[in-house]
Order: structure tokens, then C-alpha cells, then sequence
């Protein structure tokens, strides 16, 4: 992925590019969000139209990484020539070492940093190719914004923001490579995946140091409690499997099969997966929709709870809110929830069943 304008000048340029965009964007993002009333966390908003403005909030940010994209596209492809023949590098490292030489190897070099200081270390080293230098530092660069807006945009990228950033440029550097080595745009070259690959677990960092602590004033307490509840929660049961458990069946009471089964399948969507007549007039019905089972026991005669909650998590409060109406279901304002603060609505079941669409926050921004 060798970019065409390897000066220092133009290494220095873009370094500056990049960090003006790590500083100034979430800090701009939180002051922006401030002034309109908007609440990045999954809380209450006090302007009454935040979720059009929110929306507004994720295209904005949705297109500056498509303009990075384009650039991205460009400097990768469209900026070069293609060569008449195909062309592969794999000698891994080999031109950022022979840019470098010592007189009398690298462990000299470390015995004088350690006796002598940085400064006569540096005096034993000798650049004689700055040009691979600046090749791999700026491959390096290109992805760096990669690693830092995914995570920013998406989600999905926040949800396992310590691997999924770094994982996804390391693919689409191996996809950059081999539709240039293809196309002849350039050539295939190991060096360039690792530079990218590290460039993107850079950005990946300076989301979670620079941009996470940015946007969440209260990064510190929750930290605080995190640690305490993993040194707490040593040695019992459950704890080490947290990754892999989740919410999977919820049991509630019904008393006419027919009714909650409109509700469910006819208003809602879930599938019907289970049917079973029991004795005494019991009859228990099994919906699914994604992972979640919600088992409806329903009993002739039996008293039912005054109220029942369903409790969803969702990323896309105002667009269910929008299909719930379609399909001529009422639902109650945004709500605060006093346990964690996060927004909620509701709409009422058959049997005093009580569906709650809590927003789900996924390391948000």
C-alpha cells in the first residue's frame, strides 16, 4: 500500500490531521450534544425532539467516515498507476531494519541507552533509508482513523471495543492488499499489514482513552465499581462465564391462550414454537423471536399477578416506537429509569402483562 507523497512534511501534516481529528471531535461531539439538550448515555433528553436530532447526530457522523472512506479509497487506488506486472513484498520487516544501522547492533545501542542515556544511543544509530521510515509510519497513519471512528459510529464496534476495531482493520488490510496485488495498484506486501494492523489497534486505543473518557464524565466511578465488583465476585459461580450467559427464557401467566397469542405472534411478531395442553385446563405456549423464549403458562382459574414486565433491551428506541404505532399499539412517553437512568416506554398485554423497551447502551458515545 505504498502511498505516493512519502515526505516528512507531508508525515507531519497528516499526524497533525489525525490528532486534531482524536482531540477535537468527541470534544466537540459533547459541547454540541450540551447546547442542544441531547443525552449521549442512554438517558432522558430535555429537548423534546432529541431523537430526530440524535439521528441527525449518527448521519453527520456516518458521513464524515464516509468522506474518510473516499479518501481512504483514493490514496489506496484511484491515486496510481497500475504496473504491468504483479508484484509482492514478504520479507517482513526487512526494509524499516535496513533503514536503521548501528555500528555494532541493536544490543550495543540498548548497553549505552541504560549507561549512558537516550542521547548517546541515539548517536550509535544511523538512518540512511528515512523514506521506508516514513513509508511504514504512514501506512500505519492511514489506519489509525479507521481504528478510532469504527467504534465511534458504529454500536456494534463499541460492544467489543477491545477487539472488534483492531480485528476488522487487520481484514481490511488483507482485502486492500490482495485487490492491489489484482488489480495491480500497487503491490502485496506483509509489511503494509502489519503497519495497518497496528495503526488500527492505535485508533482502537485512543476511542477508548481519549474519545470514551471525553463523552462519559462518569468513567471513573463506574471503573471504580467494575474492579471492585471483579475482586468481589472471585471464586462463585458464575462471574467467569459472564461473556457467555444471557437472558434466554421468561415465564409469565395468562389465562386465554387465544388472546396472548394475538398478541404476541399478530401484534408483535414473535413465532409460535411450542404448544402444549397439559391437565387441569393448563395450557403453556412458548414464543421466540431472536434468542428470547417467553413462556406464557396459562391455567383455568388460576389468579393472575396484577402485573407482569417484559423487559427488552433495544439501540433503536424511535424506530419501534414508530412501527409499535403502526400497528395501532399505544405507548407511554419516554420514561427514566431510576436504577441506571436509562430512558424506557411501555405498552400494556393482555393479563396485565407490561412490555418495557428499555435502551440499550453499548460503550456509547
Amino acid at each position: 500500500m505504498t502511498l505516493n507523497a512519502n515526505s516528512l512534511r507531508t508525515s507531519l501534516l497528516v499526524t497533525i490531521l489525525v490528532a486534531v481529528m482524536v482531540a477535537v471531535l468527541p470534544w466537540a461531539d459533547r459541547r454540541i450534544c450540551r447546547r442542544l439538550g441531547l443525552n449521549l448515555h442512554g438517558g432522558m433528553s430535555s429537548n423534546p425532539r432529541a431523537d430526530e436530532l440524535l439521528q441527525l447526530r449518527k448521519i453527520l457522523l456516518a458521513a464524515g467516515f464516509g468522506l474518510y472512506l473516499a479518501i481512504f479509497a483514493y490514496v489506496v487506488f484511484f491515486s496510481r498507476v497500475a504496473t504491468e506486472d504483479y508484484q509482492v513484498h514478504v520479507a517482513v520487516l526487512e526494509d524499516l531494519s535496513n533503514s536503521v544501522q548501528t555500528d555494532h547492533g541493536f544490543s550495543d545501542v540498548l548497553r549505552t541507552l541504560f549507561s549512558e542515556g537516550f542521547g548517546a544511543a541515539m548517536k550509535r544509530v544511523r538512518i540512511v533509508r528515512l523514506q521506508d521510515i516514513l513509508q511504514f509510519y504512514m501506512n500505519m497513519m492511514l489506519f489509525i482513523p479507521m481504528g478510532y471512528l469504527l467504534p465511534y459510529v458504529s454500536s456494534w464496534f463499541r460492544a467489543r471495543v477491545t477487539r472488534r476495531p483492531v480485528l476488522a482493520c487487520f481484514l481490511l488490510s488483507v482485502a486492500v492488499e490482495n485487490l492491489q496485488l489484482v488489480t495491480r495498484h500497487g503491490y502485496y506486501d506483509l509489511d503494509d499489514l502489519i503497519s495497518n494492523t497496528l495503526g488500527g489497534f492505535i485508533g482502537q486505543m485512543l476511542f477508548i482513552s481519549v474519545a470514551f473518557v471525553v463523552t462519559h464524565p462518569g468513567w471513573r466511578k463506574d471503573l471504580r465499581n467494575y474492579r471492585k465488583w471483579k475482586k468481589d465476585s472471585r471464586g462463585h459461580a458464575l462471574p467467569a462465564y459472564e461473556r457467555r450467559l444471557g437472558l434466554r427464557r421468561v415465564t409469565l401467566r395468562g389465562s386465554d391462550p387465544e388472546t396472548i397469542r394475538e398478541f404476541f405472534v399478530e401484534q408483535l411478531g414473535f413465532r409460535m414454537r411450542n404448544y402444549i395442553g397439559g391437565k387441569n385446563g393448563e395450557v403453556r405456549e412458548l414464543f421466540r423471536l431472536g434468542h428470547l423464549d417467553v413462556e406464557v403458562v396459562c391455567r383455568g382459574g388460576e389468579e393472575i399477578p396484577e402485573e407482569q414486565v417484559l423487559t427488552l433491551a433495544t439501540t433503536r428506541m424511535a424506530l419501534i416506537r414508530k412501527w409499535l404505532a403502526a400497528e395501532g399499539i399505544e405507548v407511554t412517553e419516554y420514561r427514566g429509569d431510576d436504577c441506571t437512568g436509562l430512558r424506557y416506554m411501555e405498552f400494556m398485554g393482555p393479563d396485565g402483562i407490561k412490555v418495557r423497551l428499555m435502551e440499550e447502551v453499548w460503550g456509547e458515545v
